[in-house]
């Protein structure tokens, strides 16, 4: 069966991103869609053509308001008609640099004012000039829009998990086995802790670009204006504040193309903060399954298509599905992006274009994350459970109490009562009276209880 361009839906989408996802990624798409790509070409064109109305060449004189202001509402107002529009003079450039340049051109028609400043549209750039620093705007808007504040939403919930369940102990497992108890809030601070300085090492990275022509050194733009200082000229460009400049940082030294080694930080960044989230994943999936977690029902809610009971941990499994794929893209861009023959070769071009898809495959799993915490009930009954089958956990302080006062052979006695075998309180009880160690050291470890056990960790998940 053949489609028509009318029946192209979310349902015969090629990408679940803008199929069976679309409604959650609309946020994006302003930003890292091929309209949000064209929308940011025009908003650094129109930079650069007012800025190179005030540096002095006598055939350019400055803009007026009016003039300005209308330059900027072409970027304010960009619509998807603009785009459409755009993407049909590129049928005839080929080209579509060029079809954005003629596009913005076009608007001066009945301007006499900007149709006799015309020329100095994409005036010595190249390409490059406008589609390194259209990419680094749309990863700016993507990481302030989309990326942070969804990390920052999982801080939030794990912040208020760390507080809230501060005091409730918990088993642990070391290499699957039990191991000295903790608390839920400790836990979940750790994952807070890992994550916000992920987070933060998101937000340093600093978005660089150029403006220096086709290989880097200004050569066109000497040849038109030597008298004018042209690094400096590009520098406030794309240094000076939205929206008279791009609100970038300036990259000195480039072949036709920034390095993109900045990207790689970004994305290696992301990957990091992707990976501490899956591994939260696969550790709450685990504490549904040993039953420390129940989940809230929607209503009319299915979990399993044959067996009623089950309700299944799908958001982090969705969570961690979208976070393996968007690793495996945002590693390739980091790979690939560094790497130009010589001067340039286009091999970043398509590449680059899929930067939304492995940011959106990050923000869909950010969102199935919050759902998924935001549905978490404790099971404080179960973990109280399992807890009371464990002593053999206190094996460790008791034998460091031994190692204290000098009892010889702590470790190897504690070994042999417990290792391997179900140990009760009454077992545990009786070695300890028969410690040779100071009365008060046996009474404190006589009241000791594996849910007792928990040293500062009640501290430490507050102090997140």
């Amino acid at each position: 069966m053949q489609h028509t361009e009318s029946e192209w839906t979310p349902l015969t989408a090629v990408s679940p991103l803008d199929g069976r996802y679309a409604g959650k990624l609309k946020p994006l798409r302003c930003s890292m869609s091929e309209f949000g790509y064209m929308r940011f070409r025009v908003q650094v064109e129109v930079a650069w053509f007012m800025a190179l109305s005030d540096v002095g060449m006598a055939q350019f004189k400055p803009l007026t308001p009016g003039a300005r202001m209308f330059l900027m509402d072409l970027v304010k107002g960009f619509s998807v008609d603009d785009a459409r529009a755009i993407k049909q003079i590129e049928k005839t450039t080929n080209h579509d640099v060029k079809a954005v340049e003629y596009w913005i051109r076009g608007k001066f028609d009945g301007r006499t004012e900007l149709q006799n400043a015309a020329e100095f549209v994409h005036f010595a750039c190249t390409s490059e000039d406008i589609n390194n620093t259209s990419h680094a705007l749309q990863l700016k808007a993507c990481r302030e829009q989309t990326v942070l504040p969804g990390l920052d939403a999982i801080c939030a919930s794990l912040r208020v998990m760390a507080q809230q369940y501060a005091a409730i102990p918990m088993l642990s497992r070391t290499h699957g086995q039990t191991a000295s108890p903790t608390t839920v809030g400790k836990e979940m601070a750790n994952v807070l802790v890992r994550l916000q300085k992920a987070r933060d090492q998101i937000a340093a990275v600093p978005l660089l670009a150029k403006m220096n022509g086709a290989v880097g050194n200004y050569n066109a733009h000497l040849s038109a204006a030597p008298e004018i200082d042209w690094e400096a000229f590009s520098r406030r460009v794309v240094e000076a504040p939205e929206p008279m400049g791009l609100g970038l940082t300036f990259q000195p030294y480039s072949i036709q193309i920034e390095p993109h080694d900045y990207m790689a930080e970004l994305f290696d960044a992301v990957a990091r903060s992707n990976t501490i989230l899956i591994d939260l994943a696969r550790d709450v999936w685990g504490y549904i399954s040993l039953g420390y977690f129940k989940q809230r029902l929607k209503e009319g809610e299915i979990g399993s298509s044959t067996m009623p009971h089950k309700v299944n941990p799908i958001d982090f499994e969705n969570a961690e599905g979208n976070l393996g794929l968007s690793n495996a893209l945002l590693r390739h861009l980091s790979e690939k992006l560094p790497i130009s023959r010589w001067q340039r070769d286009l091999t970043d071009s398509t590449v680059l274009r899929n930067m939304g898809v492995a940011l959106g495959h990050a923000v869909l799993a950010y969102q199935s994350l919050q759902t998924g915490l935001a549905k978490l009930q404790l099971n404080e009954e179960r973990l109280a459970e399992d807890l009371d089958s464990a002593w053999e956990v206190l094996a460790e302080p008791i034998q460091t109490v031994m190692r204290r006062y000098g009892v010889p052979g702590a470790y190897e006695k504690l070994k042999e009562v417990t290792r391997g075998k179900r140990v009760c309180a009454t077992d545990l009880h009786a070695l300890i009276e028969g410690l040779d160690i100071p009365q008060e050291a046996k009474d404190r470890l006589l009241a000791l209880t594996p849910a007792g056990y928990t040293g500062m960790a009640e501290a430490l998940a507050r102090r997140a």
